[in-house]
Formats: structure tokens, sequence, C-alpha cells
């Protein structure tokens, strides 16, 4: 006979708790670097209200995103009281927010920065991996941390060592392996530098090419990892374990307007980035460009601040000047456009993150949407506000940095707060 089991209540309630829980983020763009948040249980239509605020901390200046590892929070920030400056890096208790510790350093700001601090903080959103934070300053103090305390395990200077300008390391590092890969345009030939990530010992450097503010990401193609980066010269495909060139393609673009993230469709082996879409061979490291026809900025770049979304046969891309547009993957044929996201000028930032069948958008207004995005057009489910933008750009006030998504919870900063707000149904 079998006997009753006295635990199986409990069981079954943590075996439920778990398996609603999403993923953490511990990363710039989620925990595959591809703006996806694999969450089943979650709000779709909020309350009038607006969403549940959870907590919210005060912060300094930066752009970087917040993300969230092991039920803690990281994130980076600038005090500014001149002639002062200390960058941060805090770590809050993801539930409650209280902070647990904080780490401070002098970056040694010049003056100017003094005249108007609004942004002035990092903007390389740090990476969490194995037990160890690692976080590149304005100033280019690249840190690995211990996640727990805070305490450092080791630090470079890369101005120093590599001539990285300041405030130039915009670009959020990526781990491949043992590996902590950064793009940060340093010189001699390394743009692209790879360190151990326990050591911060250099394990090799790449290309003599400008640097741009746009993250590298790492995929699967003809069987090989590649690792994919835009320089202001080219996008290029790496070996990630020794930096050899697999392949490039020729492209120029300026600082400011290469800031948008690779993004790679598996399915279709197309790759997405600096406005152009390219096919990888199956067979061999190599791509073929498939659209646009000519190069030219204004043929290829639309926004200059947001990432689009990649899926299925469609991609979903914001406008430098505020529309939303949805373009057939392999021709770029415009399907259809909305203006009902965002404020329609320069500047805007509309942030999309796939959650299942629905889409979370994130503005430069501090507004959360949920829509539905198909090839028939925009379906806006429900919006609320969350947060009051702060960074001035022209007449406005705009939120540029990028939430993170954790945990039926949206976690997002401004100039002055880190807010977390429920996303639970």
């Amino acid at each position: 006979m079998v006997q009753p089991n006295r635990h199986l209540p409990t069981l079954l309630l943590l075996f439920f708790s778990q398996s609603i829980l999403a993923s953490d983020w511990p990363q710039f763009r989620g925990l595959n670097r591809d703006n996806s948040f694999p969450e089943k249980q979650i709000l779709q239509t909020f309350p009038k209200s607006g969403l549940k605020i959870l907590w919210s901390k005060p912060v300094g200046p930066g752009y970087s995103s917040p993300i969230v590892s092991n039920n803690r929070v990281y994130l980076t920030d600038s005090l500014l009281t001149n002639p002062a400056s200390l960058e941060r890096i805090h770590c809050f208790d993801e539930q409650t927010g209280q902070p647990l510790w904080t780490h401070s350093y002098n970056p040694n700001y010049p003056d100017w920065v003094f005249k108007d601090s609004t942004g002035m903080g990092p903007t390389s959103t740090p990476i969490a991996h194995d037990g160890k934070v690692y976080s590149l300053g304005a100033m280019a103090h690249l840190l690995c941390l211990d996640a727990k305390t805070g305490q450092p395990l080791w630090q470079k200077d890369l101005a120093k060592d590599y001539q990285v300008k300041e405030f130039s390391s915009r670009s959020s590092p990526l781990i491949e392996s043992n590996l902590l890969i950064l793009n940060i345009g340093g010189k001699p030939n390394a743009a692209i530098v790879a360190f151990d990530k326990d050591s911060g010992k250099e394990i090799w450097k790449s290309l003599d090419e400008g640097l741009t503010n746009s993250s590298p990401i790492i995929l699967t193609a003809a069987h090989t990892r590649q690792l994919i980066v835009w320089t202001q010269s080219s996008i290029t495909s790496l070996n990630p374990s020794t930096g050899q060139l697999l392949w490039r393609e020729h492209l120029i673009t300026d600082n400011n307007s290469a800031a948008s993230t690779p993004v790679f469709n598996a399915a279709d082996n197309l790759l997405l980035i600096g406005g152009l879409v390219m096919k990888l061979d199956p067979d061999k490291p190599a791509a073929t460009l498939l659209w646009p026809a000519e190069k030219a900025r204004a043929k290829r770049i639309l926004s200059d601040t947001s990432t689009p979304l990649f899926r299925g046969h469609e991609i979903y891309w914001a406008k430098p000047t505020g529309e939303l547009i949805a373009v057939e993957s392999t021709t770029g044929r415009e399907l259809w456009k909305t203006d009902k996201i965002t404020t329609l000028k320069t500047g805007c930032a509309i942030n999309l993150t796939q959650c299942g069948g629905l889409t979370f958008i994130y503005t430069d207004k501090g507004d959360l949407i949920t829509a539905n995005l198909t090839a028939a057009g925009y379906a806006e489910i429900s919006r609320t506000h969350l947060i009051d933008p702060t960074y001035v750009f022209g007449d406005r006030k705009v939120a540029w940095s990028a939430p993170a998504y954790a945990n039926q919870k949206i976690f997002t900063r401004t100039d002055n707060q880190l807010l977390c707000a429920s996303l639970a149904p």
C-alpha cells in the first residue's frame, strides 16, 4: 500500500513557484542577449491606477541598464559633487530593494562634466556571471567584483592600457566560455579585446577600427561560434576564442549612429545589424548582403537609440522620428507603420521585448505598453506610465536606459531613481 506523502503540498507549492518564475536578466538585453522575457504568468492588461510599485531607490546619473541575478539587482551610476566625482556599482535585494553593498571609485571626470551632469555616468551595462559582476565605466575603468560582497577581484585602466578615450566606453561586455569580451576601440589593433574573466589577463585583441556604441553578440552559424561586432568601419565576424577574422562586410558608420545591437534570426540564418540584413552561409563562416541595395546611412539606419525586434519573417523597427514600422525580413518591404507609440521627434526610444506572443514596449516617455505585433498590423492592448524621464534632450526630457525584466517584474532607471514594478497578474 502506498503511503500518503505528508510533504506533497509543500513540494507542489515549491514546484509551482519555480515553474512560474522566469529567468534572470544578468546582462544587457537579457539572458540570451536577445531581449526575450520567457515569463508565462504575466500581466497583459494594466490596472487603471498603474503598475504596483514594489520599491524605488535613489541613484545618480548614468545610461546603463539594471541587471538581475540570483535575487539581486545591480546598477552602475555616478555621484558628482564638484570637484569630486565617483562611479559606483550598487547591489540591491531584488524583493525589497534593500541596499546590500556599493563599491565606489574615483574615475577623475573632466571639469566640463560638472557644467551639465545629466546622464554623465556609466553607459555600459554590467554583466553578472558565476558569482562575479563585471563593470565598464565611462572613463574606461574595467572592474571585476565579488557579486555577494562587492569586493574587487581585479581591475584595469583601459584608457591607460589601450588608449581608450573618455566617455567612449558605451558598449556592454559579453562573456563567452572563460572570456570577457569588450568593444572598446583601443589601440594598437585593440578595437575588440578578450580578457580571462577570472584573472583579467588579456587573451587576444583584434581589429584596428573605431569604437561604436553597439554591443557585440555571439551566434552559431555553419556549426561555428561567431562573435559579431559593429565598428565604425565594418560589420565583422570573429572567432570568439582567438579573435581570428572569419568574415567582414565593409561599412562606414559614425559612432553615434552605430548604437543598436546585432539581432540574429537562427531559423532563417539572417543577421540584422547597422540597418543591413545579411544571410549567413550554412556551410562555412561567410555572409551575403540581402538588403538594402545601397549602404548609404539614409538607406539603412533607422533608430539610433533602439534595437529592432526580429521575429518570424518580420522585423519591427523604430524610426528616428518616433514611428514603429514592420518590414519583411528577406526584402525590406514595408508592411505597416504606426505613429501611436511615442512623441514624433528625433531622439525617440522604443524598446521592444518579446514575452511569448506578447510584446512589451518601453518608450522614451517612461511609458510601458503591451501589444500584439504581427504582419497584419499593430494592436495595442494596454498602456501605463511607469517613470518620469530626467535626461534632457532638446526641448524635452527622455528615458533612454533600456529596462530589465525578471521574475514577473520590470526594473528601470533614470538619473535619480531605480524603480521595480510588479508584472504579476
